[in-house]
């Protein structure tokens, strides 16, 4: 469990494929106080640490996270957003996110506003049901509110702190980013498709 709110930014050191498998080597400033078995979130993906050298850490995602994600894209140099899971004992600043992805959305448009960022994203109208005008929304792991939303598409605003100190500021018009909606309207989706049968 995660909160959106992004610790640092990780560096790609070396990518493996391993059959359907892929590992990545990512350096950090928080990788030498990970452990084996820990779950971290990397851009909005959940991923188990397996392996800590120094200040790099290693982990693996199957085919079924590759399939659902922008993680084949993923090269040595990509930043990527970096946060660990949620204590209880910590304020939620963000919203309950679960590092477990929907899918993807392609950035359409981005607009500099004199000192913040709007970011329009567009993405499978399947999923329209799940993003209310201004509900929380992750993308990359980032928590961000949605505004301006449309059967496919949705806005973002981006402050400067979040712009400077996430891989937001990599994202440009037609990349894609990991899209996780608010498990609260999954579960009430899931509760009507039930009810309706």
């Amino acid at each position: 469990m995660f909160t959106g709110i992004i610790e640092c930014l990780g560096k790609i050191e070396s990518v493996l494929e391993n059959g359907t498998n892929r590992s990545f080597i990512i350096s950090s400033p928080i990788s030498a106080e990970l452990k084996a078995d820990q779950s971290v979130s990397h851009d909005g993906v959940c991923l188990t640490v397996e392996k800590i050298e120094g200040d790099k850490h290693t982990v693996t995602a199957i085919e079924e996270t590759l399939k659902k994600t922008n993680l084949t894209s993923w090269q040595e140099g990509y930043r990527v957003n970096l946060e660990r899971c949620l204590q209880m004992n910590d304020r939620l600043d963000g919203h309950i996110v679960q590092g477990h992805a929907d899918t993807t959305a392609i950035c359409t448009r981005v607009t500099e506003k004199n000192g913040s960022w709007e970011f329009v994203f567009e993405f499978d109208p399947r999923f329209a049901a799940l993003i209310i005008e201004k509900g929380s929304v992750a993308l990359n792991g980032i928590s961000l509110t949605a505004f301006n939303v449309r059967e496919k598409s949705f806005s973002v605003a981006i402050i400067p702190y979040t712009y400077h100190h996430t891989s937001i500021q990599n994202v440009t018009a037609n990349k894609k980013v990991n899209i996780e909606f608010d498990v609260f309207g999954k579960y009430v989706q899931r509760i009507i498709q039930v009810n309706q049968k």
